[in-house]
């Protein structure tokens, strides 16, 4: 790695890329959102009218498209040829899209190198869900950020209320089960800690109080100020 590396994992409304955020603008550090690539991937697919099981064509997308992140007013953006598409790859749609080629090992090869490419200097904030254990395994630090499902659920429920988008909470419920299940057991990097990770429950924690954490584990490993 030729920049220093803080990884965070963990399953679908943990948390992460929130926590990710902040922790990038305080540190001033670039931003990696690799659960975004998944979720990019499946969206370049389907504008390019690619079929939904073409592994081989969507392996091709991961290491051609043109993807920017960057964080404005302690807010994430996402860049895909220059289109904003932060709002677009944040539906539940999506997000079962991501899940599903996620699973593919040529996929997943094809943008391991890409991914640790974003490791550039003064450091990066890593989030997804194999970040620590494959993408990363040499960071100079990892969490794995976890909450209950219902806690989960719970706030994407508020989430997509806010929004104005007619949500199900016990739908909700079942698709993050399902997910965690499918992630949790497939061959290719499944999502678990690493060993060397700092396991964070955010169950009944605010971002705020979670970030200070991680905060102060960064400034005790002299990452940060």
């Amino acid at each position: 790695m030729s920049a220093p590396v803080l990884t965070v994992d963990g399953p679908s409304g943990s948390g992460k890329g929130t926590l990710s955020t902040i922790v990038a603008h305080h540190a001033g550090w670039h931003l990696l959102d690799s659960g975004a690539l998944y979720r990019l991937v499946a969206l370049a697919g389907r504008k390019r009218g690619l079929d939904q099981d073409d592994v081989e064509g969507h392996a091709r997308l991961a290491v051609t498209m043109d993807v920017r992140f960057g964080v404005e007013h302690e807010a994430e953006r996402v860049l895909l040829g220059g289109e904003d598409v932060t709002d677009a790859i944040r539906t539940e749609e999506a997000g079962q899209d991501a899940s599903r080629v996620a699973a593919w090992p040529p996929l997943r090869a094809a943008l391991l190198e890409r991914q640790r490419a974003f490791a550039e200097p003064p450091g990066l904030v890593a989030d997804g869900r194999d970040m620590g254990t494959v993408v990363f395994p040499d960071a100079a630090l990892k969490i794995f950020l976890t909450a209950s499902a219902e806690e989960r659920a719970l706030r994407r429920y508020n989430q997509l209320k806010e929004k104005g988008s007619n949500a199900s909470l016990s739908a909700l419920s079942r698709e993050i089960a399902e997910r965690d299940a499918r992630d949790s057991a497939r061959a290719v990097a499944p999502l678990v800690p690493a060993r060397d990770a700092e396991v964070i429950d955010s169950t009944g924690l605010s971002i705020g109080e979670v970030a200070a954490r991680v905060i102060e584990l960064g400034r005790r490993r002299a990452l940060w100020r």
